[in-house]
């Protein structure tokens, strides 16, 4: 088992108490502009954030160190201890799934046999299990297809293959137990619809219409997972439930609406969810044009919708992205649903930040 540096975990347990006394009120960490750091993964309970710098390489983040550099081209997750990272890293010159080591050194996790890269990409590592056991991306076999695999120490990358002949699958997000993989199926139409993985055995995930886009996230042990696009026959653009991401439990596939509609003529407006809490009491992601910078990061309290900045202003922190162009998209939250991450634009350009949670949760 891959494991941080000796003196990470010092730091590690020096921030153990982290973020201190819970409050009635929000907390919002503004990461340090100049680092250029875009978190995408938290540890449980938030001590450790990683993700990428906007000039390459990984990051973690503690409360006792700030941003450093980690390596690599980008980190993606970090396990539920906070000791194991994974996303990507440079290996004979081609971009490879990843474990992080320690300082900026990186363990290639290479591809599926005989595998051929897409110009210098071969591979990439999504998620992680709690304990770093469990690995999950996907890995490419020249330019025409990609498969979702699985990792583990004692199996090396395992092709989870695709249902669709000639089409491609990736694992987005990972179970904290390891056992349920979740992602998508590119089917005959080129469409990417929500699928999972329970070991090595492929599952749809269904929806109103039958099925659902992409799924991003799963819980502990994924009897709750979340995605983006609720009803893809939906009528677009207006259509409200075409406007939806979608949360998946065993009762059903619920539609997740954004705060507001937002009128487009031209691009379609993706609303998507990144991120769950283990109970499925708060979930993070974003409302945003296709394709495009101009998003705002949502949160679903019980399932119930309002935009971060709002949320924040009401909650405690009322000069929340006061001048910002917008809070992009929520991209990690704690197992206790007391933590956010995400990164935004702000005028001096795209940075990340912190949310923690209080105890008082108005909607606006």
């Amino acid at each position: 088992m891959v494991r941080i540096g000796a003196l990470i975990l010092v730091l590690l347990l020096l921030a153990t108490t982290w973020p201190g006394e819970a409050s009635d009120k929000a907390t919002l960490i503004l990461l340090d502009l100049k680092s250029g750091a875009q978190p995408s993964g938290v540890s449980a309970g938030g001590a450790v954030v990683v993700g990428g710098l906007s000039s390459l390489g990984g990051f973690y983040w503690m409360p006792t160190t700030g941003v450093i550099y980690a390596g690599g081209l980008f980190a993606t997750k970090v396990s539920r201890d906070g000791k194991v990272i994974v996303g990507e890293a440079i290996d004979n010159r081609l971009r490879v799934a990843g474990i992080w080591q320690r300082a900026t050194e990186w363990r290639s996790l290479g591809s599926f046999p005989n595998a051929l890269p897409c110009d210098a990409s071969l591979s990439l590592a999504n998620d992680t299990s709690r304990d770093g056991g469990v690995v999950v991306g996907y890995a490419r076999n020249g330019c025409t297809l990609a498969h979702a695999f699985r990792w583990e120490e004692s199996t090396g990358m395992v092709d989870l293959g695709s249902s669709v002949a000639g089409r491609g699958t990736q694992a987005v997000g990972v179970s904290a137990d390891g056992q349920v993989a979740v992602g998508y199926q590119e089917q005959a139409t080129g469409f990417w619809e929500g699928a999972k993985w329970v070991g090595t055995r492929q599952e749809r995930i269904p929806g109103a219409d039958g099925f659902v886009s992409v799924a991003n996230a799963a819980n502990v042990d994924g009897s709750i997972i979340v995605g983006r696009i609720c009803r893809p026959m939906a009528a677009r653009p207006g259509d409200p439930d075409f406007q939806s991401a979608w949360v998946w439990t065993r009762d059903g596939t619920q539609c997740l609406p954004p705060p507001r509609l937002r009128a487009s003529p031209g691009p379609l407006i993706i609303v998507e969810a990144n991120a769950t809490s283990d109970d499925g009491s708060v979930i993070g992601g974003s409302q945003a044009v296709a394709s495009s910078p101009d998003s705002n990061a949502i949160i679903w309290i019980d399932r119930k919708p309002a935009y971060l900045k709002e949320f924040l202003q009401v909650n405690g922190v009322p000069d929340a992205f006061q001048s910002w162009i917008n809070t992009g998209a929520i991209r990690g939250v704690s197992p206790d649903g007391r933590v956010l991450v995400g990164t935004g634009a702000a005028p001096e350009g795209f940075r990340g930040y912190i949310v923690i949670l209080g105890s008082s949760r108005v909607m606006p």
